[in-house]
């Protein structure tokens, strides 16, 4: 069975107290979440350490919200993988929509991200997923294939089978439009159907693949109903732990 999971990426948003604190609410909620859903928070680099020390001995993993493509050397400002595993976190964002947008990330540079968390023993979360104008022009399909294949088709099977998946339809974040369950379900079981004419039906069928899409209490268990969504990359929702938590314990018995 594919695991569960309900990731909270932070983004650029709390200080330090506020980041401690709302992990800490995060813990206390976490033990009304079934044991099959895996919670896991995206605080900023600066809280890691501590965001780790508060949720040591629960159950709520830590991600950090980006990596460098290098693994050490003369970049100023920039975070290795190596140095994210050792704050205790166990999770790194790879190639989210903002990072691909504002910082001009490649596939390359994604895929070279990939290897060095994989090789930090950290788990990627990969996002994939469309502007509104490739939406709006019907070629989504072709965008997330061309994500998809450039970078985690240079995986080896079983560095896809670590690797977590996080569909994000970008068309559907901020803009007043909001993706359908079928949407997304569709656009999931196409991101399936990528894996297993790559990887085979086993192993696409083991890989959890999330939504990012503006996932709100609302309507995360519609969303999360579908075969092919595993769970959820959730943004704003996740600042407020007990809308966070209402996601977490939307999934079908």
């Amino acid at each position: 069975m594919r695991k569960r999971i309900v990731a909270g990426n932070w983004k650029m948003n709390t200080i330090h107290n506020q980041g401690v604190q709302l992990a800490t609410e995060v813990v206390k909620g976490s033990v009304s979440v079934p044991k099959n859903v895996k919670l896991i928070v995206a605080p900023p680099y600066t809280h890691l350490s501590d965001v780790v020390k508060v949720t040591s001995g629960s159950t709520v993993g830590v991600c950090s919200q980006n990596c460098a493509a290098w693994d050490k050397g003369a970049y100023t400002g920039e975070v290795s993988a190596a140095m994210v595993a050792s704050t205790g976190a166990q999770y790194v964002i790879i190639g989210h929509s903002e990072r691909r947008e504002y910082f001009a990330e490649t596939n390359e540079m994604l895929f070279n991200k990939i290897k060095l968390t994989l090789a930090s023993k950290l788990t990627p979360i990969f996002c994939c997923g469309e502007k509104l104008n490739e939406r709006d022009s019907n070629n989504h399909f072709n965008v997330v294939e061309v994500q998809v294949s450039e970078v985690l088709f240079n995986l080896t099977p079983d560095e896809m089978a670590q690797t977590v998946i996080a569909y994000e339809p970008v068309w559907a974040i901020g803009t007043g439009r909001t993706a359908s369950p079928e949407q997304a379900q569709e656009i999931h079981a196409f991101i399936r159907s990528l894996l297993v004419k790559k990887f085979g039906e086993n192993l696409a069928n083991s890989i959890s693949i999330l939504y990012g899409g503006s996932c709100k209490p609302d309507n995360a268990r519609e969303i999360f109903a579908k075969p092919d969504v595993d769970g959820g990359l959730i943004g704003g929702a996740s600042l407020v732990a007990a809308d966070f938590i209402a996601i977490a314990n939307s999934f079908p018995a």
